[in-house]
């Protein structure tokens, strides 16, 4: 009994405390014209190399990534794109929603890869480090061709333009 009387003060002082948290409201920048960004990308959803990025008017952006290295008489490239949904943007920092779609190829003659095709989903961040310089991180979701799917990182940094 008790115990049960604890727990129920607990759970009495606790909701009323939060109750009176006013949080502060969040005022998202938009964008009414596009912005372009260029910088290196390392993903395992959307790929590693050099990357594209547009933030179109609203709260769409999207990112192209391609990037090629040749090694030993074995070739690995990779194609991709991410589309991007910001939910929140300020004027140095965004948190955003990220689907990704890449192909991977790694060989001589022939793909070795057993899921060269990849689909990730997830969210992200990116902050403002040096202006116009921005530096991304994410947590996506991905689904291999061959049937994995894995919570993996990818990361970016971009250099803003008009």
């Amino acid at each position: 009994m008790k115990s049960f009387v604890i727990i129920f003060l607990i759970v009495s002082i606790l909701s009323s405390a939060t109750a009176q948290i006013a949080e502060p409201k969040q005022e998202m920048e938009t964008i009414d014209k596009s912005v372009f960004g260029l910088g290196f990308s390392a993903g395992a959803a959307s790929g590693f190399g050099l990357s594209f990025r547009q933030h179109l008017p609203g709260d769409f952006s999207y990112q192209i990534v391609a990037g090629v290295i040749k090694a030993d008489n074995k070739t690995l490239y990779n194609v991709g794109g991410e589309l991007q949904y910001d939910f929140v943007r300020g004027g140095t920092a965004r948190f955003f929603g990220s689907s990704a779609l890449g192909y991977f190829y790694k060989g001589s003659s022939s793909n070795e890869l057993k899921g060269p095709f990849r689909i990730g989903f997830g969210i992200g961040g990116e902050l403002q480090k040096l202006d116009p310089f921005y530096i991304a991180g994410e947590l996506l979701f991905t689904y291999f061709t061959d049937g994995t799917i894995l919570p993996l990182p990818q990361i970016s940094a971009h250099y803003y333009f008009n």
